[in-house]
This record gives structure tokens, sequence and C-alpha cells, in this order.
């Protein structure tokens, strides 16, 4: 069990896919870095000495993640999306209706969307049609956020190569935890899988297919001096290889059945899904007088995107899956990490059926 203690209360922590929060190694390989202050673009000593530290964080991305191509050190996920959706070098523009939200802002108004079926599948065919039209930059998230669904991301792949245009995959929540797809553009953060906020990456397959920034650092593809510790924790946390994917089944194994047997519904049920992320409803209830009962508790799950979910507005993903209002309105996500147990998810399911208790002598 994850213990946070609030005063008296030991709560139990399920947002991981938001934040998971930062492991061990991450911290070492941080606090060691934090001894290289130099510039790692100065010419001195000191400067080769701290960019040998990024060089070594960059290769080892690389080996873990099995990616051969070039890597730019960024702030997180949505710096990378943004700098591959406004600096691609192709006309087109096209994103899945489920998409974080940074994807239509880095996209820009004149993207096309490609909807989604009501398991959150991208509709293929409004793809072919889309890519018969010209060379366009797709941007198709490999993990959903909300809902865990797993993309057809090769063969999406495979069709976005053949019609002459470029991929960017979101990988925030698949980057260590799946294989990383066969993309132009990959974007990773390392605060979802135990690294620290604030460092992540965009990997580029071939860096002539992206503008440059104009800066000098990261080969002239991102401005700024680099965060040198940030880097090196972020590779920790990718080479400690946290998430334990056959454990994940179990723990989300177990909670959708106890969900279930509440009265619950699963979101996406049918769909190919990875097992660090449960979506779950309660229809008759809301999100936000659950989440607060649930908070009330001592219990820590999100009802959506952590960049979205302190809004009162409901999900985009569900909107755009076209799942019942009384779905919509009263999805949970929990999210799972490597501290996670079984006695977590009992404790959730205890207090869940309390709510599906209550729910059902108000009806």
């Amino acid at each position: 069990m994850l213990k946070v203690t609030t005063g008296l209360m030991t709560r139990i922590y399920l947002d991981h896919a938001a934040t998971t929060p930062v492991i061990a190694a991450a911290r070492k390989a941080y606090d060691q870095a934090l001894d290289a202050w130099s510039n790692p673009n100065s010419p001195h000593n000191e400067g080769r000495g701290c960019n040998a530290l990024l060089e070594r964080a960059r290769e080892t991305l690389k080996s873990v993640l099995g990616w051969r191509h070039d890597v730019i050190f960024c702030s997180g996920a949505s710096e990378a999306v943004e700098i591959a959706g406004r600096r691609a070098i192709i006309a087109g523009r096209a994103y899945g209706a489920t998409e974080h939200a940074i994807v239509p802002f880095a996209m820009g108004g004149r993207a096309q969307v490609l909807p989604v079926d009501g398991e959150g599948l991208i509709d293929e065919a409004a793809l072919d049609a889309l890519l018969a039209t010209g060379p366009a930059l797709i941007a198709i998230q490999h993990v959903n956020n909300e809902t865990a669904v797993i993309q057809p991301i090769e063969r999406i792949a495979d069709k976005v190569r053949a019609a002459g245009s470029l991929l960017l995959a979101d990988c925030a929540q698949s980057a260590s935890k799946l294989p990383l797809p066969d993309a132009d553009f990959i974007a990773i953060c390392a605060h979802k899988l135990g690294g620290p906020p604030g460092i992540g990456a965009l990997l580029v397959k071939d860096l002539a297919t992206l503008e440059p920034s104009g800066g000098g650092q990261e080969k002239g593809y991102r401005r700024g001096t680099q965060d040198v510790p940030g880097a090196c924790a972020f590779a920790a946390a990718l080479a400690a290889k946290p998430y334990d994917m056959a454990k994940m089944a179990v723990l989300r194994e177990r909670l959708e059945a106890g969900v279930k047997a509440a009265g619950g519904t699963i979101i996406a049920e049918r769909a190919p899904r990875a097992p660090t992320i449960g979506a779950i409803a309660l229809p008759g209830a809301t999100s936000m007088a659950m989440l607060v009962q649930l908070d009330l508790a001592g219990i820590a799950v999100s009802a959506g995107s952590a960049c979205s979910s302190g809004k009162a507005k409901a999900s985009h993903v569900l909107a755009a899956m076209n799942l019942p209002a009384d779905v919509v309105g009263s999805y949970l996500r929990l999210s799972f990490g490597p501290g996670t147990s079984e006695a977590d998810i009992d404790g959730f399911l205890a207090e869940f059926s309390r709510l599906a208790e209550r729910q059902r002598a108000a009806a």
C-alpha cells in the first residue's frame, strides 16, 4: 500500500496516471546529478562533465526503450507534443477525438478530428479517407489517459507510412510499460513512471522532418538550458522498470470484479486496454460527489486527466465515445503504480460499495 499520512489518516493513492511518486533510484540519480551544477552547453571542464551526464542519460533512455534515433529532452509530454504538432514539416494535421487536451492546441484550429467508436478505438475508415487527401501529421495516443484503451498503433503506423504521412504517438501512459510504436515522433515524460515532474522527451525518427527551434540546445530543436538532474532521474526511472504489468492486470481484474458486484459499470471493457488504468462509472451518482466522498474517506482517485479534472465539465473522451449521459456523469479513473496493493483495491471497493448502496437507497 502507498501510505500517505495526513493527520491520523493513512490515505490510499490511486491516481498514478496523473503522477506516480518518484522512486528511490530516480531520487538518487537526481541528487547525484545536482553536484554537476554547470551548464552542459559550456565549453569548459565543468560544462563538459555536465554534458557527459546528459548524454549518458540520453543513451540510457534510448537503450531501455529500444529507440535508435534522436531524443530531444524537454519539460514533459505536453511540450513534446507541442514541438511536433507545431513544427513537423508536413502540410496537414489530424488527431483522434480522444487525444489529450494538449493535442488540439498544438495541432491548430484547422486540424481534422478522427472519430472513435463506442470503445474508444479510432475509426480506421475515416483515417483511410483522410490519408487519401494528402500528407499530414496524424496524432494518435498509444494508451488513452482516461480509459486505458490501446489503439492498434502498429496497423495505424503502417497506414500512415504508406500514405506518405507522419505519425505522432503520445506514449506518456505507455512508455516503459508497453513496447514503443514505430512512429515518427513519440512524446514521453518521467512523472508517469517513477521519475520527477518537469522532464520529458520527444523521440524523433528523422530530424529533417522537424523545423528547428532557432536555439542552440538539443541540436537546435529546443531552446533553453537542459535539466541535467531531471534527465538523469528520468533515465534512472526507466532503467529501474518499476512497473510489473502482470501485477497491474491482477489488480485491475480485482477492481473491476468488485465494481460490477456493487452495480458499477466498466468503461471500454471490450477494448484492448493497458492494465494500469481502470475506468469505471456508477450510473445515477455524480463524479464530483463521489470524488469528494472518496477523498474524505482517504482515497485519491480522479475523474479524468489531471490537466482538467478540477473543472466542472464532462470528459471529452467519453463524450467522443458517445457513452450514455449517466455513465459520462459518474465516471471515475483509478490508476495503479508500483506500490499499489490488493489492500488498496479492497479499501476502495469497500467505500465504493457504500456509495452504491447510498445511491440505490436514494433512488
